[in-house]
């Protein structure tokens, strides 16, 4: 495969369309004026508990998180771990932090979730306690399992790609297993990832615009080898362009700033890439 090459693998976009979801929206309160949520993966906050990554993230100017299993929670809930496991009363206090910052959660991955019926229930009934959007996953050989709770519980299930050589890094591989399933089905598009994979972002977008449900966003120095994370609009990957494409296709999912890099001092480089997305919004009102 070339550079920037892509595959050929997806019928025209008029044909896609049919299969965009009619569910459960993100809460209004943390959509901009563009339609999608702000969130941070709060994987780029590791280095901190989920209890400062939220304080970290609202700081930054997101409205939205992201959360991942296995985070330490910190505050009220000490060294609880994030994960199915947390009860009614961590929840809440939980979501009562958020509340206080002004944020919203979106969506939970990257996680593993079982073809179990019964063990991958835990996950989605989590997600429905949590009040989210989606789940982030890479799980595709559960994908009936996924099909069936995704549209029993209204949730997004976002298939994420990590770079070559992993299982998922071609987007041609989620699309021959996705493209005849419900619209709750698609993908968590890692731009990120993508480009280390030797994959143009946007070309990629530009296929596979109206099954995005999420994005982890980045940008990058190349595409065709990694590089580190930096501030949107400093690198090759055109974030505009591609917030351009899957708005043709009514998105409105949550675009989730990834950032690993600058582990522990990295706020204000987060910071710049939600000004950037809010800039974007303003003059790109839905």
């Amino acid at each position: 495969m070339k550079r920037r090459s892509l595959f050929a693998m997806v019928p025209a976009a008029s044909a896609l369309l049919a299969l965009r979801s009619h569910g459960k929206p993100i809460n209004p309160d943390a959509l901009t004026d563009a339609g999608f949520t702000i969130s941070v993966q709060c994987w780029s906050l590791k280095e901190f508990t989920l209890w400062e990554a939220i304080e970290k993230s609202a700081a930054a100017g997101a409205s939205a998180v992201e959360v991942f299993p296995g985070q330490k929670i910190g505050g009220d809930l000490g060294d609880v771990k994030l994960g199915p496991d947390l009860t009614d009363d961590q929840i809440a206090k939980l979501i009562d932090h958020m509340k206080k910052n002004g944020i919203t959660p979106v969506n939970f991955g990257v996680t593993g979730i079982s073809k179990d019926e019964k063990e991958a229930r835990k996950t989605f009934e989590f997600a429905k306690k949590m009040g989210l959007y989606g789940v982030t996953t890479e799980s595709l050989d559960a994908l009936d399992t996924l099909e069936k709770l995704a549209k029993e519980y209204d949730i997004k299930v976002c298939f994420h790609n990590h770079p070559k050589p992993t299982a998922l890094w071609d987007p041609n591989k989620i699309w021959e297993a996705i493209k005849d399933r419900h619209a709750n089905i698609g993908y968590c598009a890692d731009l990120g990832h993508w480009a280390t994979s030797g994959l143009e972002p946007l070309e990629v977008i530009k296929k596979i615009a109206p099954r995005v449900h999420s994005f982890h966003m980045k940008d990058r120095e190349a595409v065709g080898k990694w590089t580190h994370d930096r501030p949107f609009g400093t690198g090759v990957i055109d974030n505009a362009a591609i917030l351009d494409e899957v708005r043709k296709h009514g998105f409105a999912g949550n675009v989730t700033i990834e950032y690993e890099h600058n582990w522990k001092t990295n706020v204000p480089e987060i910071a710049q890439c939600v000004g950037y997305l809010r800039a974007y919004s303003k003059f790109k009102k839905a």
